[in-house]
């Protein structure tokens, strides 16, 4: 899955920019950037950042998850989507046969252990399966506990096609998670819900509307009748969100302004979880993964020197966290050393990245761009640069 011909972002900003004719100026006017900018971002020189490229998609008239590049899907992998996309379509049609309860959350925790461990080759198979059988249950029980564990594997659905840039899925996924989460009074599933669909405006790259939809369910929490754990996760999951949009925004000084009210406000939910993150719906949330977050945050926020004083020992930092977070925050990390001109972190970074969860790594857009920037950087090779060419498909 995912796949090795598919071109790095920032070479894709090239193909796009060709296939319309354009020169690079006409693009760099269009989005508001510098010629300079997008001509090292091109021959990579420079990474494409998630700003940069919500704003390239503008000008091109497609998504950002179209210029990220949406991985590409094997002819094997192909029919477990067409499956997974003809369960989503029959979320109201459950199955004639009754299925035991015990068995839906058997499966959805091990589903959820695949999604923590980003096996994507094991979680795919089960999903459309899964999702049949939890919609028959929850049609059948009609409890709180059946529509909310259903919404939970629609958001695994929605995890899946988001890292993947497959809106198409990712769209749908999130539209009945919302609706699974509504059909019983669940103030916590809606909120997941919402932090999901703020998620499909980041990867449109329209983080402006990200953010109305993530302060709204903030809103709905802070009046729904929850307790105080459950409050502050679902506070907490939802400023991670806002934060990410935020350090999106367009406008620097406006992103961190917003950016900075949800780390506070994230820091403040993750002060109850004193012994540590918890995992809950499919999700992690305590002071690490806020750590992890405020760090990216910073980072899109073209602040790397504070996002690399935010801790002397990243090993401690991440301590006990899955590799949906590991991962992510090394390739962080290893674009912020890239930034501040320190080239070997950043290799051994990205390297311990494919490490921890080589199937998110290899499609993970600045994953890639990182490795195409330090191999264009490096002019001669090296054995770590020549591995990670092969696990990501970039020829050096």
């Amino acid at each position: 899955m995912g796949a090795t011909a598919d071109p790095a972002p920032g070479a894709n900003v090239a193909l796009l920019r060709r296939a319309r004719g354009w020169s690079q100026s006409k693009l760099a006017r269009r989005a508001n950037v510098s010629v300079s900018l997008l001509s090292k971002v091109e021959i990579g020189d420079r990474p494409l950042t998630p700003a940069v490229a919500a704003a390239l998609g503008r000008a091109f008239g497609v998504t950002t998850a179209d210029v990220l590049v949406p991985a590409s899907v094997a002819a094997d992998d192909e029919q477990l989507l067409d499956a997974l996309r003809s369960a989503i379509r029959d979320f109201d049609l459950p199955g004639k046969e009754a299925v035991p309860g015990e068995r839906v959350t058997a499966r959805i925790e091990a589903a959820d252990r695949y999604r923590r461990a980003v096996d994507v080759t094991a979680l795919m198979p089960m999903l459309a399966p899964l999702l049949r059988d939890a919609t028959t249950h929850a049609h059948t029980a009609n409890t709180a506990g059946a529509w909310s564990a259903l919404a939970d594997v629609y958001s695994t659905v929605y995890w899946l096609a988001a890292r993947h840039r497959w809106m198409d899925i990712a769209e749908l996924a999130v539209a009945r998670q919302r609706w699974a989460a509504e059909q019983q009074p669940n103030p916590l599933a809606v909120a997941v819900a919402a932090r999901d669909r703020a998620g499909t405006y980041l990867n449109f790259g329209d983080v402006e509307r990200g953010l109305v939809v993530v302060d709204r369910a903030i809103t709905a929490v802070q009046s729904a009748p929850l307790g105080t754990t459950d409050r502050d996760l679902a506070v907490g999951i939802l400023n991670l969100r806002g934060m990410t949009l935020a350090g999106r925004l367009p406008d620097k000084k406006e992103g961190k302004r917003e950016s900075e009210r949800h780390i506070r406000s994230a820091w403040r939910a993750a002060d109850s979880f004193t012994h540590g993150d918890v995992a809950a719906h499919g999700l992690t949330f305590g002071p690490q993964n806020t750590f992890s977050h405020v760090f990216a945050t910073h980072v899109d926020l073209g602040r790397p020197r504070v996002a690399l004083s935010l801790t002397d020992n990243l090993d401690d930092a991440l301590a006990g966290l899955p590799p949906t977070r590991v991962a992510p925050t090394r390739i962080n990390y290893a674009r912020a050393q890239l930034d501040t001109g320190d080239r070997d972190g950043a290799l051994q970074n990205l390297s311990t990245a494919f490490d921890t969860a080589p199937q998110m790594a290899r499609i993970h857009p600045m994953g890639r761009e990182v490795f195409r920037v330090l191999s264009s950087l490096n002019r001669r090779s090296n054995p770590q640069l020549e591995r990670l060419s092969r696990l990501s498909g970039i020829s050096l």
